[in-house]
């Protein structure tokens, strides 16, 4: 039988609720649209109607959606008076906390256009992006605490297709996307779950070496990078499956090739060249580096999307250190289709890379149960913004730093230097 287009958006429904959520009988389940700030498009509708059937037979108690429409955000930019972009939508921020404080299930639908704000004044785009990560700083500061089983996976708007295959045919190109997210994320393999269940082990396999190593730091040096990252004492390697605070083990990536810790955020020194454009509220950064000391930004250079990027990291205090470095090699199938996504659950999965902003608490042990004071303590960073950036590539190797300063290869042009 031939496997057709609704085959196989029935299997990565399903490896949505069933791998990525693990959503369990008598839950509730809110689908929230990109970085869980903005509804769902409307155009990923066919896909939300089957996710939702499908959380149903698992036994969802209720299937709630926000929705939303990029015309609309496009329109406010083009036509909103210029004092007006701090307003926010509170009762979003709102919904999305509750359901998180409940233990209930959250999904973030990604896919948005990068380029839809292509032309808008940069601090307007930076203002925005700014106001909404502060009013739903707390229910992101729940997600980071893995309160809740939750997953972010992808839907191939027309215009995001339009940005990764700009060549070919209009009426092609949402299709040819289609067929890469289903590649990547195994859902054209016979049994995609258990191909999910055979390459989480793996990961697991990899993060457990880390684990043992006990690292002090990672240096990372390519063209244009020489970037030593601190760990701290108490760090905690994962990837592909967590736990949530209500016991549900759940894959918060689909796809997910990484492994991940938590920076020092005070231990972060040198310069860092991007490897992949960024996209960042409706703009997109590009070709840009960033220089840290003690921990710090201290200076950015970019050749499209500079002043967005200033901005970004002035979003508050913790917004200019980091939060996250992840290792992915370049094995994975989504660095070996050959693709820019301009889209961070994509390229953050194509290559390592680190986050400006906010860590992850289940990085730091027993992280999840400290006040913000002794996470910092502990090197912990806190912030309204958690903001991937790729580092990664075939020519950026990466050190472990043991504790006495010797040095072990953890990474050799992006393939792994050691068996696990």
């Amino acid at each position: 039988m031939a496997d057709t287009f609704d085959r196989k958006l029935q299997r990565y429904a399903e490896l949505t609720v069933r791998v990525g959520l693990n959503l369990q009988p008598g839950q509730r389940l809110v689908v929230l649209g990109p970085g869980g700030q903005n509804g769902v498009p409307l155009e990923a509708a066919p896909l939300v109607r089957r996710i939702a059937e499908e959380a149903y037979r698992q036994g969802a108690r209720f299937v709630d959606v926000m929705w939303g429409d990029e015309d609309l955000r496009r329109i406010r930019f083009e036509n909103a008076p210029r004092d007006s972009f701090d307003e926010y939508p509170t009762w979003q921020a709102t919904t999305a906390f509750e359901y998180a404080q409940r233990g209930d299930a959250v999904l973030i639908i990604s896919g948005s256009n990068p380029r839809l704000l292509a032309g808008q004044d940069p601090a307007l785009v930076s203002q925005a992006q700014r106001s909404g990560s502060n009013y739903t700083a707390p229910f992101s500061t729940l997600l980071s605490a893995n309160a809740m089983n939750w997953s972010v996976v992808a839907y191939p708007g027309q215009g995001w297709a339009s940005v990764v295959f700009p060549d070919l045919p209009a009426e092609e190109r949402q299709a040819r996307l289609w067929d890469v997210i289903f590649h990547v994320c195994r859902a054209d393999q016979p049994d995609p779950i258990a191909a999910w269940e055979a390459h989480l082990g793996q990961l697991r396999a990899w993060y457990s070496y880390l684990n043992d190593r006990r690292y002090a730091a990672l240096h990372f040096r390519g063209p244009g990078t020489d970037l030593t990252v601190g760990l701290p004492d108490d760090h905690v390697w994962g990837g592909g499956r967590m736990t949530s605070q209500t016991g549900i083990p759940f894959t918060a990536n689909v796809p997910t090739e990484e492994i991940a810790t938590m920076p020092h955020r005070e231990r972060v020194a040198g310069v860092v060249a991007a490897t992949r454009p960024l996209p960042y509220g409706g703009a997109l950064i590009e070709n840009f580096s960033v220089t840290f000391e003690h921990g710090r930004v201290v200076n950015v250079a970019a050749d499209r999307g500079e002043e967005v990027l200033r901005q970004m990291v002035a979003t508050d205090e913790g917004a200019a250190r980091l939060g996250e470095v992840a290792l992915v090699p370049t094995a994975s199938p989504i660095y070996g289709s050959g693709l820019t996504f301009s889209n961070i659950l994509f390229d953050e999965n194509a290559a390592s890379h680190i986050a400006l902003g906010r860590a992850y608490r289940f990085s730091l042990q027993d992280g999840e149960k400290l006040p913000d004071e002794e996470f910092q303590a502990r090197g912990g960073n806190t912030s309204a913004i958690h903001v991937d950036f790729m580092i990664g590539s075939g020519e950026v190797d990466v050190d472990g730093v043991r504790a006495d300063g010797g040095r072990e290869p953890v990474m050799r042009g992006g393939v792994w230097a050691f068996e696990a």
